[in-house]
């Protein structure tokens, strides 16, 4: 009666910057969806989604702030 139903929490794992392009770079390629990526490496679906906004705010392709955020900061920075 232990286990019902309850899964143990697996280890923290940490992986490195070459496996998420890869990851990020299988899901821009839109072959597959994000959730069959992640499911056919073991990932969840919320640190794949995390890759892919990362990668679009280290260029600059995705702003840091929301929309809500933008027009109280615009009018304090024009």
């Amino acid at each position: 009666m232990e286990s019902m139903g309850k899964k143990k929490p697996r280890p923290r794992r940490s992986f490195t910057p070459e496996f998420k392009a890869e990851i990020v770079e299988l899901c821009r390629r839109g072959d597959r969806g994000l959730g069959q990526i992640a499911k056919d490496f073991d990932l969840t679906e919320t640190a794949a989604r995390d890759w892919v906004k990362q990668a679009e705010i280290d260029p600059g392709e995705r702003s840091l702030l929301t929309r809500a955020a933008v027009t109280p900061f615009e009018q304090f920075t024009s």
